[in-house]
């Protein structure tokens, strides 16, 4: 089943809560505020949660939402969950690598490969 909240969608698959953005581009503030909001409120409903962030829509991102990664994936471990992303567009994995944020992040290919081997 999937709702939709704004600027992203969820989905509750058998093992993972995959939560996929709307926007082609994520820059203004507010919008970054407003995600922000949706994904930790996907996150407390869980005791325990593997979330899978997609961004097969996203083609823009302004270095702020590396910063809202960093804290969702801060509380998704302070919760013993799992955060993987997944379909992140090539230009914007450049940004990922360049920050050393692939080091941080589990990123995978497509949401199947993101969703395999969890439990």
């Amino acid at each position: 089943m999937a709702t939709i909240q704004p600027n992203i969608a969820v989905e509750y698959a058998e093992n993972a809560t995959i939560v996929s953005f709307t926007d082609e581009k994520i820059l203004e503030e507010k919008d970054i505020y407003s995600l922000q909001e949706s994904i930790m409120s996907v996150i407390e409903q869980a005791e325990r949660i593997n979330l899978i962030l997609d961004f097969g829509n996203v083609k823009f991102l302004s270095s702020a939402v590396l910063g809202l990664l960093i804290r969702v994936s801060k509380r998704i471990y302070e919760r013993d969950g799992h955060l993987r992303l997944c379909n992140i567009d090539p230009k914007i994995y450049e940004i990922f690598k360049i920050t050393r944020l692939t080091k941080t992040f589990d990123i995978y290919k497509n949401v199947e490969s993101a969703t395999k081997d969890l439990s």
